[in-house]
């Protein structure tokens, strides 16, 4: 591993404290989001995660944060339409609302919540067990197209790259594909490889580096990152280093912005070719959006800070093995400890099915 890169000090319990304010409150500018509160959770209770500082949150408050989590939880009843998965908030209360009023037939799982809904749940230790996992596989399962891309949700969605990640990351934090069909989706990844080689967001569009790292994390996830041939690894590659300004751009001939620390470095992270770049660089861009009165990271120096770029900005951090933070894991987008709790999981999930496998098997074999 690299060396840390010296500088500009991180504001450690400044960002922290930053992260636990969006926890409690969110200010006027981010109302928009209120439907999303889920991600925003995400984003404050993974930052303090790789900030090492979860234990500002009392274990009360914790286990607040995942009961609210579990109460967003859809799962259908049998006869109703596939779909599993989680709410973005609970700003409508449908559980409680009358039946003729209609809004029971819009609670349905959305991909993106989904993820960082479970995500969030693994952060801050829960053992999933009140995770329906059947109907959340079933739900990604019920949302992918015949292209092979997925949409966000069950009916009047977008369908793109974005959720072929998540769709790849949920499958793959539950270890469990169901009937997803991992060689359409892969074949959609590779339909949507550019000239450039960056990848775009769907067909025919701009390539873009949010999804080049989406592509390629969901590439990995299935366990077909093989399906890249060298020369296309290579080419790839080229076009992510070349998003190196300072910091990281999104796209050829755009500002650099924060939150590509994470998106290019994430993807070449994965492609084994990070120390291409210039951490150095990397690191003072960085650090260049930190606000070290209140806390928090822009997407530009001078910039309004917000938790969505403040988090991929400890991230970027991460990769350049700053001191203090946790190492995240760049495919599935949670810090190295949230991936050992998974992993420790996924172990015993998969013991239960042996078991229950090699159960079924001996009573057969009695009634034989």
């Amino acid at each position: 591993m690299a060396d840390s890169v010296e500088g500009e000090e991180v504001e450690y319990q400044k960002h922290a404290k930053y992260f636990k304010r969006f926890l409690n409150i969110l200010p006027e500018r981010l109302a928009s989001h209120d439907s999303t509160r889920v991600t925003i959770a995400f984003f404050a209770v993974s930052g303090l995660d790789v900030l090492n500082s979860l234990d500002l949150l009392p274990d009360s408050f914790q286990q607040d944060i995942i009961n609210w989590i579990y109460k967003l939880q859809v799962v259908p009843r049998p006869g109703e339409p596939s779909a599993g998965g989680f709410q973005g908030s609970s700003t409508f209360n449908v559980t409680g609302t009358p039946p003729h009023c209609g809004l029971k037939q819009y609670r349905w799982g959305h991909l993106a919540i989904t993820y960082t809904g479970i995500a969030v749940l693994v952060a801050l230790g829960d053992d999933l067990s009140r995770l329906n996992r059947q109907a959340i596989i079933d739900g990604v399962a019920a949302v992918q197209r015949d292209d092979g891309s997925f949409s966000a949700t069950i009916e009047g969605s977008e369908h793109d790259m974005r959720f072929v990640y998540c769709a790849a990351a949920i499958c793959s934090m539950l270890d469990d594909w169901g009937r997803v069909d991992r060689q359409r989706m892969a074949d959609y990844i590779l339909k949507s490889i550019r000239y450039d080689y960056g990848i775009s967001q769907h067909f025919e569009m701009e390539s873009h580096g949010g999804t080049t790292f989406c592509a390629i994390a969901a590439l990995e996830l299935s366990g077909q990152l093989h399906l890249l041939t060298p020369d296309m690894r290579e080419r790839i590659i080229r076009w992510l280093v070349f998003r190196q300004q300072d910091g990281f751009q999104g796209r050829p001939n755009k500002p650099t912005d924060t939150c590509y620390a994470f998106w290019i470095g994430a993807a070449l992270k994965i492609l084994g070719a990070f120390e291409l770049t210039s951490f150095k660089d990397n690191r003072d861009y960085v650090l260049s959006t930190q606000d070290t009165t209140v806390g928090g990271f822009s997407k530009w120096p001078q910039a309004y800070t917000d938790p969505f770029h403040t988090y991929f900005g400890l991230c970027g951090l991460s990769f350049l093995n700053e001191p203090g933070l946790q190492e995240v894991v760049p495919s599935l987008n949670i810090s190295k400890r949230a991936y050992r709790r998974l992993q420790d999981l996924h172990r015993q999930w998969r013991l239960e099915r042996d078991g229950h496998a090699c159960t079924n098997g001996e009573v057969a074999l009695h009634i034989e």
